[in-house]
């Protein structure tokens, strides 16, 4: 089951509202604190989702197993999106061996269900993501956002960088990689 078929036109329909409104207040707080927030998203961007993440330099871990899940098409497709990226350092930090059982041909189901966690449909810039308590995934699950302090928090992961802005949606940087029914 790719991305593509997890994403129904209902949820794409209502996600986006919701998302938008709970994800704003916080990211926009923590901005004004003196975090490492990016400016707001641009809807100029010219590369999509993928393109961005891998021009940053910082994701090639992710984009790797993008590439094993089969979702690269699906994140350069028209979406909108947001991601939760995790850095190459996030996937470093998991228990050895870990990235590489997970991109073995024989786990792409858990992949797909790890990657589709960090995804959720619409574009949801910064200062509506700091408006929600959670945010439902495109693998079916909810991540649960916390702010306090000027930090956004997604299920324990620090947003460092928030509204990087891509052609078809916006990426927030997240310290940690984000496992379901955690």
């Amino acid at each position: 089951m790719n991305l593509h078929n997890l994403i129904t036109a209902k949820t794409l329909r209502i996600l986006p509202l919701a998302l938008g409104m709970a994800l704003a207040a916080p990211l926009a707080m923590a901005a004004g604190t003196g975090g490492t927030h990016a400016a707001p998203a641009q809807s100029r961007a010219s590369a999509d989702i993928v393109d961005t993440a891998v021009a940053a330099g910082q994701f090639t871990t992710l984009a790797a197993a993008l590439k094993a899940a089969g979702l690269v098409d699906t994140l350069k497709g028209s979406g909108p999106f947001t991601v939760f990226a995790p850095t190459d350092a996030a996937f470093a930090a998991l228990p050895a061996g870990t990235v590489e059982n997970l991109l073995k041909p024989e786990n792409k189901d858990q992949l797909v269900s790890i990657l589709t966690y960090h995804v959720v449909p619409g574009s949801v810039p910064a200062a509506t993501v700091v408006t929600l308590s959670e945010a439902a995934t495109v693998n079916g699950d909810k991540v649960d956002i916390r702010t306090a302090n000027g930090e956004v928090m997604v299920d324990g992961a620090k947003v460092t960088t928030a509204d990087v802005a891509a052609s078809n949606g916006v990426i927030h940087v997240i310290d940690k990689v984000l496992m379901p029914g955690n």
